[in-house]
């Protein structure tokens, strides 16, 4: 497990993005519920962000892809609306605890 931040560290409605190793991921908040995702568009392949922690539209109800507008679903990572409406993005485990929100890995050789 990586520590990514502490739990106050990602208000409601709220993005933040991480490096860790080579891997670009962001976490959003909602609905008191923490999900994460790798920073990489499913059209394009190019990173989601528009300025750093800026993930989400103007609303913080959908993620934006800042290079073409795709919308995405924040629970499911769905495209809801642009060029690639009917792909997702990558979802990455996570978990919140007392001491913050921690990146799991994906399998058990320890990869994310």
């Amino acid at each position: 497990m990586i520590h990514l931040c502490s739990s106050d560290a990602l208000a409601e409605g709220q993005s933040r993005g991480f490096l860790v190793d080579s891997l670009s991921l962001f976490i959003v908040r909602k609905d008191g519920q923490v999900y994460a995702y790798r920073n990489r568009c499913p059209h394009r392949g190019v990173g989601l962000q528009w300025q750093p922690d800026a993930f989400l539209d103007d609303s913080a109800s959908l993620i934006r892809c800042a290079t073409h507008g795709a919308l995405f679903l924040i629970d499911s990572g769905e495209c809801v609306a642009g060029p690639c409406a009917g792909q997702a993005l990558q979802a990455l485990a996570c978990r919140e605890d007392a001491e913050g929100i921690w990146l799991m890995p994906a399998d058990q050789t320890g990869e994310y």
